[in-house]
């Protein structure tokens, strides 16, 4: 009797880990993202503060390229593709680009020290209480999103980026009024 009422306990145990994990991969691989912004559709807007105070709302920025980043200090693509966003970020916010690059849920010291560490002069907004990630359907880090001056995504990048992949992103939402500089 004792061994049967074990073996039941085992066997529900396992039957719910075994559930939970199919949940999981389901959830994370096949499941429609309905939160997921898509290619054609107006970026949602948002509101969030900057490491300096400064609010940042995406709406402001319409009119501009917005090339919209989600990373986080922990995610190693991450890092090493925002000296490469830095190398850009003066030339193509004079042909009327902005990069806006929102960390999800991280301290603010801890990113203050990562932007200091690596001289970042762009915006970097606060995702703390990851409103705007869930908003935009981000998985995984990094994720990108490039907007037109119309306010539509024109594009969504997953995963690390080179440097000249940064450029031809950027190039791609140059305004139409701007083109001609670009060369």
């Amino acid at each position: 009797m004792k061994q049967k009422r074990r073996l039941l306990i085992r066997s529900t145990i396992l039957l719910i880990i075994v559930t939970a994990l199919g949940y999981t991969f389901y959830q994370n691989f096949f499941s429609d993202q309905t939160g997921m912004v898509k290619v054609g559709e107006e970026a949602p807007d948002f509101v969030l503060t900057d490491l300096n105070g400064q609010t940042i709302q995406l709406s402001n920025y319409l009119g501009k390229g917005v090339f919209l980043n989600f990373w986080g200090t922990y995610c190693p693509p991450c890092e090493k593709e925002m000296p490469y966003m830095e190398n850009q970020y003066e030339r193509f916010k004079e042909l009327g680009v902005e990069i806006i690059a929102v960390d999800v849920g991280e301290p603010e010291l801890v990113v203050r020290r990562f932007v200091e560490r690596h001289n970042l002069s762009f915006p970097i907004p606060m995702d703390s209480e990851r409103r705007v990630i869930d908003l935009y359907g981000i998985r995984p880090l990094p994720t990108t999103f490039l907007i037109d001056e119309n306010g539509i995504v024109t594009q969504r990048i997953t995963g690390g980026m080179t440097e000249e992949d940064i450029i031809d992103y950027l190039s791609s939402i140059v305004p139409k009024d701007s083109v001609h500089k670009l060369k």
